[in-house]
């Protein structure tokens, strides 16, 4: 397998401060993970490039991207309660959009079989029109209308597994049905949306796919949610590419949030949606980084994916129903059920 990756340094210019929870060491720990990673000659190593205005403007409006600009040079600005930017974040932000499209551009051309963009700052809670959630923009909301435009596809697949609800990429297409959000995510939790009847509006009603899990949620029923609802709609959707909003905050150590998802269950989630590309779209998956803050379970997560990625074979595991899946499992077809079936 050729799996594209890109990872720079540029990426570390975005100063956020040593206490902040989305600070350059999560990708100094990744970096210091793939030194020694076991399957380097299968990465082929891409440069990121600056995101153009015209294509940050797919999603947001330009009074949006002169807002960001503004602050070009500027040491420290409080964007909102939890977003900082610094003199360099603009630009930086612009290289993350940048890396994905670069990804896209070389996956539809066949010059690699997928990718993984481990950049930041990360972008599912940047809304089009309001900076959330450490996002300045909405990466893979950009990268989804990108190669529906550029690329004359129909459908793009988007999985969101962070542990905090994509509420700038769900808001990005609810009122479309050529980009199917789908979301796995900790509820009630930041930033409140991704409850089960947000489902999408007029002709994306049924396009947006919650669910909404509750904390302590383990390998088990995540892995049983993609192979027994997630699989399914994807296969009557039938995407031309799928787009992972790729996250590891959900890991059992995380300290943002309280699910207890190991290393080895991103690894089988991984699993399956790589198997889902291999069977509807020739493969064509690309990950890319969004949130993860322990800094070892957030390089230990993001070298699993990688491993399914380049074609390591993984153990099979058989995870068993319990009656906090079968509620999830009730839940969801009470809600999306006349939509998709599963």
């Amino acid at each position: 397998m050729r799996t594209g990756i890109i990872h720079d340094d540029l990426f570390l210019q975005h100063e956020t401060g040593p206490f902040h929870p989305e600070r350059k060491e999560r990708l100094i720990s990744i970096h210091e993970g793939l030194r020694s990673y076991a399957h380097s000659n299968q990465l082929h190593r891409l440069k990121p490039r600056l995101a153009a205005e015209s294509e940050l403007r797919l999603i947001h409006p330009p009074p949006y991207i002169r807002n960001i600009q503004a602050t070009a040079g500027k040491e420290s600005t409080q964007l909102d309660p939890d977003t900082v930017a610094s003199a360099r974040s603009c630009e930086v932000a612009q290289y993350a959009v940048g890396s994905l499209l670069v990804l896209i551009d070389a996956l539809l051309a066949g010059e690699i079989d997928n990718g993984f963009a481990l950049v930041r700052p990360p972008g599912h809670h940047a809304e089009p029109n309001r900076v959330m959630g450490f996002c300045l923009f909405s990466n893979i909301a950009i990268g989804s209308a990108y190669a529906l435009q550029k690329h004359k596809l129909s459908r793009v697949l988007v999985i969101d597994f962070d542990v905090h609800h994509g509420n700038g990429t769900q808001k990005a297409f609810y009122h479309r049905g050529d980009v199917l959000y789908i979301s796995t995510h900790q509820f009630p939790l930041y930033p409140g949306t991704g409850d089960y009847p947000e489902i999408g509006e007029g002709a994306g009603k049924g396009f947006t796919v919650n669910f909404p899990l509750p904390s302590r949620t383990g390998d088990a029923i995540y892995n049983l949610v993609f192979e027994k609802v997630v699989a399914p709609i994807a296969q009557a959707y039938r995407p031309d590419l799928i787009l992972v909003s790729a996250g590891y905050d959900a890991h059992v150590d995380d300290p943002l949030a309280g699910m207890e998802v190991t290393a080895e269950g991103f690894a089988s989630i991984s699993q399956t949606i790589v198997g889902l590309a291999d069977k509807l779209c020739g493969g064509k998956v690309i990950f890319l980084l969004e949130g993860g803050y322990h800094l070892k379970g957030l390089q230990m997560s993001v070298l699993k994916s990688l491993d399914v990625l380049t074609g390591q074979k993984q153990p099979s595991r058989r995870w068993k129903p319990d009656a906090s899946f079968e509620a999830v499992l009730e839940k969801s077809r009470r809600t999306f059920g006349s939509y998709w079936k599963f």
